[in-house]
């Protein structure tokens, strides 16, 4: 390096410039890609009325289609993780979506019911590796000052991907039938891949670890900031281990920070996937018919997304893990209030609302957190597999659920119990602010870019 160059940090560089259009495009970009992730999620769900009856089937039938997407989900993080460290978030985002596009699509002419849980399966593959991606993508172009509001606004596509599913399911089913809303969830995806390869950019921080020249680093910088950088080679504020992507989750520092991740991933989708699963059929067993408990149910999802926009804005202000561990202690207190609350409705309401906002809210905001967890050469892989841990968790969720019932334990027992994975996901979350606060402690070296060519 010569002496007229000099060396900045990616993130110093985005931290010290304003938010540009350039940002807001991959903000943008990503938005999407989970928006069609929870269309496709809403929209399954939806149609499983018309496929039972087109194809004669009873309702527990449909138990392997559903679970056999989480599982799929699960996988798609553990493969497409690794990947993403390796060959680039860009290319495994397009890869992934354009994945589950044509799966979705193939799925639509199922001939029958095995045929469709094989493709369902795979469709969850694809989109497991979208989702944990798109964040990774979105958290590494942001500033420090506002990447966790800005990471969750992003992941409030999914929440409005599924409301658009719902929606539009709905209003169509009756003029498309099952077939046609399956190809809309492939063709969509399939729009988008084109949209991406011409407009999403490659992680300026995986241009850096990947040791892109750095004059190339720069001009991309230049594009990302509208700042000029002469002579200047960006660097990392972080070690490079030089180990595999997975090796490097569990190395020594790592090891800890991936398994108490992993807990509270867990923990935390238990609670919302066992509330997506059950709480409609919960709410009969005291009486609550069926359109009503659709209202109350949706008082979840609102306090999530209402809980996501305010923690994710609170989290940039205020100690991130101190604002999501009281979140999900309060969530553990909402949560037990809804056992107390079968003879008061509004009371209910109020439950399931802020256990939609100290749970699902919160878990937005986790994800955003997770992404800083790690350093960028394994960034992609902990936060998929910490998703795909969550996975397990919502598989595990939507069983306990079921199991629960069939026990015969009644309505104030499950969500006694259903507070106790809130407060483990908070004390989790503790432990992992004891070990950021041990590794602030500890220097670190530099990665530098590929040295800049000086005449």
């Amino acid at each position: 390096m010569s002496k007229s160059t000099q060396s900045l940090s990616v993130q110093k560089a985005l931290d010290d410039a304003p938010l540009s259009r350039f940002q807001w495009k991959i903000i943008l970009l990503c938005f999407l890609i989970v928006a069609t992730d929870g269309l496709d999620t809403a929209a399954i769900g939806f149609i499983a009325p018309a496929i039972v009856e087109d194809w004669g089937l009873s309702k527990p039938q449909l138990t392997p289609l559903f679970i056999s997407g989480l599982i799929g989900l699960t996988i798609g993080a553990i493969i497409f993780g690794p990947l993403a460290d390796r060959l680039g978030r860009k290319k495994i985002l397009i890869f992934s979506v354009f994945f589950f596009g044509i799966m979705s699509l193939l799925s639509a002419f199922s001939p029958n019911l095995e045929t469709l849980v094989t493709l369902r399966f795979l469709t969850g593959i694809g989109l497991g590796g979208a989702m944990p991606t798109a964040i990774t993508m979105t958290s590494e172009f942001l500033p420090g000052r506002r990447r966790s509001a800005l990471v969750t606004l992003m992941f409030c596509g999914f929440t409005l991907g599924s409301a658009l599913g719902g929606v539009l399911t709905a209003q169509l089913l009756h003029l498309v039938n099952w077939h046609g809303i399956l190809v809309l969830g492939g063709v969509l995806p399939l729009i988008l891949v084109i949209v991406l390869a011409f407009a999403m950019d490659e992680s300026p921080r995986y241009r850096v670890i990947s040791n892109e020249p750095a004059e190339k680093v720069a001009a991309f910088m230049e594009k990302v900031t509208g700042r000029k950088y002469a002579n200047t080679v960006f660097v990392l504020d972080e070690v490079k281990t030089g180990k595999s992507a997975v090796t490097a989750l569990f190395q020594p520092g790592l090891v800890m920070v991936t398994a108490v991740l992993w807990m509270a991933f867990f923990m935390s989708f238990l609670i919302i996937y066992l509330f997506s699963s059950w709480v409609p059929t919960l709410l009969g067993s005291i009486g609550v018919d069926l359109a009503k408990a659709s209202w109350i149910t949706a008082a979840f999802q609102i306090g999530g997304t209402v809980g996501a926009v305010y923690l994710g804005s609170l989290m940039d202000k205020r100690n991130p893990y101190k604002v999501l561990i009281t979140s999900y202690i309060l969530g553990a207190a909402f949560i037990a209030l809804i056992g107390f609350s079968t003879n008061n409705i509004p009371l209910l309401v109020l439950g399931i609302f802020g256990a939609g906002v100290g749970v699902s809210g919160s878990q937005v905001g986790f994800n955003a957190l997770s992404a800083i967890l790690y350093p960028t050469e394994c960034r992609a892989t902990g936060v998929s597999w910490a998703n795909a841990a969550g996975r397990c968790g919502a598989i595990f969720g939507a069983f306990a659920g079921g199991t629960m019932i069939s026990w015969g334990y009644e309505f104030t027992t499950i969500f006694k119990a259903l507070a106790f994975p809130s407060l483990i996901t908070a004390t989790c979350i503790f432990v992992l602010y004891m070990f950021s606060l041990n590794k602030k402690t500890q220097a670190s070296p530099a990665i530098v870019a590929s040295p800049v060519k000086t005449s």
